[in-house]
């Protein structure tokens, strides 16, 4: 049987095909650069992101296909937006729990410097 649409399949499964677009630093930052600018261009965007032109076009393809961008020709450049503003929200979201988790870590980390050190002893 052929691969279920995505109308037929679980939430939770199209859930995890997102977050598969957004599974790499390269296309994480062009979201974020994206976020915080109505549009740009693609020279605009290589400019910013320092890659190759043909690397930068692999991100950006990932994320047409995943519906988190869309491209507009206009003559000869084109230009990239978010598909939705509930991306630059996703991005917000996930900046505030990752800071959330960074501090929970750290106050982990400064309470086991209290601790009394462990010894072995080898006989």
């Amino acid at each position: 049987m052929g691969q279920l649409s995505t109308a037929n399949r679980p939430l939770y499964e199209v859930k995890a095909n997102l977050f598969k677009g957004v599974a790499h630093p390269v296309r994480v930052r062009v979201l974020e650069v994206l976020a915080a600018s109505a549009e740009m261009s693609v020279a605009d965007l290589l400019a910013d992101s320092e890659l190759e032109a043909s690397h930068l076009s692999q991100h950006l393809a990932v994320l047409r296909r995943h519906n988190l961008v869309v491209a507009e020709r206009r003559g000869s450049q084109v230009f990239y937006r978010l598909a939705y503003p509930g991306v630059a929200d996703l991005l917000t979201v996930a900046r505030a729990l990752l800071i959330e988790i960074l501090e929970t870590t750290q106050q982990q980390l400064v309470s086991t410097v209290n601790l009394p050190a462990i010894t072995t002893s080898r006989t």
